[in-house]
């Protein structure tokens, strides 16, 4: 019997491949969880409904975490809470994003805005949450009244991480950012962090925060790993990320993810 009774995984980079795709050793591993009694969610950038592909192949039943856990929903997508970016610091962080001369998403209720449909990773994004953007010529008003995330996306991976750094000093206390990948930029709620979908599904199901194993690539995961009772980073997670991992596994492209539930929570 495994001493773990819950599991929560990141999604990009992590569950599915640099392709978006679900390996079919992976949807094994995670059936094997549910026979198992074990429970599974998952937490991403992405927003809730960029996350809907993933529930059935899963059979996922448990609420699950997008926005980097600044909305936690049921499988329905009913909330089960939420936060969201003040309109000030939202146009803040819009402002800086174009100081620097990367463009930006802004995630707004179930809307996802751009002003530049042919920026970077645009279609990939559309391929990765499956939802096309609503294209504006520039931000106004109404797209800042329940901003779940805002997303800066630039190839030039230098300066999406001097962004970061910007953001952070800038909105200290009215938002987080943080890069979900090396060339984007999550501006979030403040005091939102994957660590809170842990503590949630925790209390949920009534079980010890040590009895959580999480699963993580980048910087953005760290939370999640300091609440749980053990961490396990992919082959291609970042430095800091297998620095604080209790384990490390294969990457994303191989069966890393499967490899790393059989060995340390199925036998656990």
């Amino acid at each position: 019997m495994s001493r773990f009774k819950l599991v929560i995984s990141d999604v990009d980079g992590t569950l599915v491949t640099t392709a978006k795709a679900l390996r079919p050793r992976t949807v094994e591993a995670v059936h094997r969880l549910h026979e198992r009694g074990i429970g599974f969610s998952i937490c991403s950038s992405r927003p809730p409904f960029g996350l809907r592909m993933m529930i059935e192949p899963l059979a996922l039943t448990l609420p699950i975490g997008g926005y980097n856990a600044g909305a936690i929903v049921e499988t329905d997508m009913t909330v089960v809470e939420q936060k969201v970016i003040a309109p000030d610091a939202a146009k803040r962080a819009v402002d800086i994003f174009h100081r620097f001369a990367i463009d930006c998403w802004v995630f707004d209720g179930n809307r996802w805005v751009v002003t530049n449909r042919q920026g970077d990773h645009v279609d990939h994004e559309i391929h990765t949450i499956q939802t096309p953007p609503t294209v504006v010529p520039q931000f106004t008003d109404d797209c800042f009244g329940a901003v779940g995330k805002i997303v800066g996306a630039s190839d030039d991976h230098d300066r999406v991480a001097k962004v970061e750094a910007e953001m952070r000093e800038a909105l200290a206390g009215a938002a987080n950012a943080a890069r979900s990948q090396p060339y984007y930029c999550d501006v979030i709620p403040p005091g939102i962090n994957k660590g809170r979908i842990v503590e949630v599904l925790a209390a949920r199901l009534g079980i010890d925060r040590g009895e959580v194993a999480v699963l993580g690539d980048m910087d953005n995961d760290l939370e999640m790993f300091g609440r749980a009772g053990f961490s396990i980073a992919m082959g291609n997670a970042t430095d800091a990320v297998k620095a604080a991992a209790s384990a490390t596994t294969g990457s994303n492209e191989e069966d890393g993810w499967a490899d790393a539930i059989e060995r340390y929570v199925l036998t656990a």
